[in-house]
């Protein structure tokens, strides 16, 4: 499997890199014995995710009667669980946001659907504590990420001949490639060197029960994302042809019927995004 996935990554290309700033304040934000002084350090570094989260704390979002200026401020503020998704939602934005029409979605489809799968993950794994729930927004928010590098060759593919017979494309991702987009989705978090935790999560979110010890998370993130593709959010050619994992609602302890209570949370958030993705992503 290993070398199949290095040919692929040849084949497509250099894998979209995760910027080194960005990964220096998420290693640190992960680290207990880092300060907010060192964390301000390093986002100051970089122009780009300095004004990111100057832009946003002082957003209407949170609606202060003062403004903040200093990035030291904005992390006393945001808090660092905030802080942390945010600069791994902005330092992946341009690449969510832009249209894959190998996969056959519009620009920012694939960032709606993974800001709703996110949030929708956050939700149902906030039962597991603050810890896993946040592990869950992050896993969510990068569980299709596979796709940037699989959409290349899907281009060349005439998916109009495609036979699909309930097939979904991650059925025609074993077929060309011999590996799904979360496999490569975890191989690029791999790459990016993120937790182990939230490899596995992306690897098996849409096979939670191979998951292992990260199976609440890799559940959370199923359940959110069976929720976007029946909302239509993001889903493609291939529309709801993807099946559910009941294993991952005894997990959670969630149901198909409480399913409306997940709609409307993602539904709200995905107005925020908009605003969100107005702040961090040029026109």
């Amino acid at each position: 499997m290993a070398n199949n996935i290095n040919s692929l990554i040849m084949k497509v290309g250099d894998l979209p890199p995760l910027p080194q700033v960005a990964q220096k304040a998420l290693s640190l934000i992960r680290n207990p014995n880092s300060s907010m002084a060192d964390l301000a350090e390093v986002l100051m570094m970089d122009q780009g995710l300095t004004s990111t989260v100057l832009k946003w704390v002082n957003s209407p979002f949170f609606g202060l009667s003062q403004p903040v200026s200093t990035v030291q401020q904005a992390i006393v503020f945001l808090g660092q669980n905030t802080l942390q998704s945010l600069v791994l939602a902005a330092s992946i934005s341009t690449y969510l946001y832009r249209p894959v029409p190998g996969y056959e979605l519009d620009r920012g489809d694939l960032w709606k659907h993974s800001i709703g799968v996110a949030t929708g993950a956050q939700f149902i794994a906030k039962e597991f504590g603050p810890a896993l729930a946040e592990e869950a927004y992050h896993a969510g928010l990068l569980c299709d990420i596979g796709k940037l590098a699989f959409e290349m060759i899907f281009r060349e593919v005439d998916i109009s001949k495609v036979n699909w017979q309930g097939k979904s494309f991650n059925d025609l991702e074993f077929e060309i490639f011999g590996l799904d987009h979360a496999r490569m989705g975890a191989e690029m978090a791999k790459r990016w060197k993120l937790p182990e935790s939230l490899q596995k999560a992306i690897e098996f979110h849409h096979q939670p029960d191979q998951a292992g010890d990260y199976i609440k998370v890799a559940s959370s993130v199923h359940i959110a994302d069976v929720a976007l593709t029946m909302l239509g959010v993001g889903i493609g050619k291939d529309g709801l042809r993807y099946n559910i994992d009941p294993l991952a609602f005894e997990v959670t302890g969630w149901s198909l019927e409480r399913l409306p209570e997940l709609f409307n949370l993602i539904i709200d958030q995905l107005v925020a995004a908009e605003e969100f993705i107005g702040i961090v992503v040029k026109p």
